[in-house]
């Protein structure tokens, strides 16, 4: 809700004011179509400009994340999210100062979303920590689809609240989702739990019963499993076992999966920022709708974000298949947004359909990366129960990720004025190439298929043909 509002008030900072009746005042050329245009945006090079602005923000998020997770693993994470919040609602609402302090600096602009990106750091690594503590692997995929919906919403959110004010005092834009931001922050230091044990709930099982490996298995004394979760705890709970330590940096990068997921979340991570930053601009500027409009229609790729990430965790709880579940809604979201691109601004139907399904198909294996399989990873078996994992390795999947955030908007800032049909044949490249690092992974989830496919028929025919 704090990082939409400045995609919706860009084609505020400049717009073209030759049907606008001048002010008394006004000291500005005739001829001069921008004036009024908030400087320092009003030249010619403002998607530069505000493209610089938008990377500003998420390389300070990218560099920030690597950081924010070896905090978030060591610190207790009600703490660090509540003042994260705090600090976040803080520099959001600073963006939307300048409008009422009448700042018109760009060094203002680039401090403020530096710092912006930086605290904003400290929120999924513990997010996802925390709702990973709560809930195991078997519906996991599902529960963080229809958790991870939060995200569309906020994107939502942030545009309805920002096109409220647009068109007038736009720093309130800013203004009001910062606030909103900051007592959410407060909310969260009131009442978020980070643990089940901490109101006497038993912790998940973070893995199956094919996952368990055989040491596990020989402590457990009668077979895996054969003890419920309510006695592990309690049996945990007369031996404390002691505090294990937090992985290192390293460490985690050496879990199978780390790192082809990481790759190919840089380039979803990528296309899915640059519609966040530049979809209203493309919108209108292409089918010419108003400032308001454009930002309330953006909007609709976010609720197909919310369908794509429900589907994609129920797709993949079903089949076992995070990679390959990703891999095929890559797959089909190339042509799509290559048909978004041609047919979509040609009605308003086609436009709505088209946004709602490019949104589904480019944020669904956004969404399942970041939680499902980050939670999965950060629980991986390798590390034998250790849990102090999970901050470290969602901060460098999403943290690698923010770097292709950060390319992503700062390249459309660069190539779309030689035309928008470049910057969808960009992300479309980049759509591919996301697609293309999982190939190893979606090859062992085949081939693992087969092995259970031949466990199946073998224990049918014994069944059918006993000797």
């Amino acid at each position: 809700m704090s990082r939409k509002p400045i995609s919706i008030v860009k084609s505020r900072l400049h717009q073209n004011c030759s049907e606008l009746i001048r002010p008394i005042n006004d000291t500005h050329d005739l001829n001069d179509t921008t004036w009024c245009s908030w400087a320092p945006f009003d030249k010619s090079n403002y998607k530069e400009l505000l493209g610089g602005v938008d990377n500003a923000f998420l390389v300070a998020y990218a560099v920030g994340m690597f950081i924010s997770g070896i905090f978030g693993e060591r610190l207790p994470l009600r703490y660090y999210l509540s003042a994260g919040m705090l600090l976040s609602g803080l520099f959001t609402s600073l963006l939307g100062m300048a409008y009422f302090w009448d700042i018109h600096f760009l060094w203002y602009f680039v401090v403020i979303q530096i710092c912006n990106g930086l605290v904003q750091t400290t929120g999924w690594p513990s997010v996802v920590t925390c709702v990973g503590n709560w809930f195991g692997k078997g519906k996991r995929g599902l529960i963080m689809g229809i958790w991870n919906s939060h995200t569309s919403v906020g994107n939502i959110l942030g545009s309805l609240l920002a096109g409220i004010w647009v068109s007038g005092p736009w720093g309130l834009s800013f203004v009001v989702p910062g606030v909103i931001t900051a007592a959410m922050g407060l909310l969260t230091f009131l009442f978020l739990i980070e643990y089940p044990e901490d109101v006497d709930c038993a912790p998940p099982q973070h893995h199956g019963v094919s996952e368990e490996s055989p040491d596990s298995s020989e402590e457990a004394g009668n077979g895996p499993y054969r003890d419920s979760s309510v006695d592990l705890a309690a049996r945990a709970s007369k031996a404390p076992n002691p505090e294990p330590m937090a992985i290192s940096f390293f460490g985690a990068l050496r879990i199978p999966g780390v790192i082809e997921f990481s790759l190919c979340l840089l380039f979803a991570k990528l296309v899915s920022y640059t519609f966040l930053y530049w979809l209203p601009l493309y919108i209108f500027n292409v089918a010419h709708f108003g400032a308001k409009e454009a930002g309330d229609l953006s909007t609709l790729f976010d609720v197909g974000g919310i369908i794509g990430g429900i589907v994609a965790g129920l797709i993949s709880d079903s089949t076992g298949g995070r990679a390959t579940t990703c891999c095929i809604m890559l797959i089909l979201a190339a042509p799509m947004m290559y048909l978004y691109n041609y047919i979509g601004q040609r009605g308003l139907v086609s436009s709505i359909v088209m946004l709602i399904v490019c949104g589904a198909l480019v944020n669904g294996p956004y969404a399942l990366i970041t939680t499902a399989v980050s939670a999965d990873l950060g629980t991986h078996q390798s590390l034998k129960g250790n849990a102090k994992a999970l901050s470290t390795v969602t901060a460098i999947i999403d943290g690698t990720g923010s770097i292709g955030a950060a390319l992503g908007p700062l390249l459309a800032g660069l190539i779309s004025p030689t035309g928008w049909n470049n910057v969808f044949y960009m992300l479309i490249s980049a759509d591919v190439l996301a697609c293309l690092l999982l190939c190893r992974l979606v090859y062992k989830e085949i081939l693992g298929w087969k092995v259970s496919l031949g466990r199946d028929r073998g224990s049918s025919l014994a069944l059918t043909h006993p000797r």
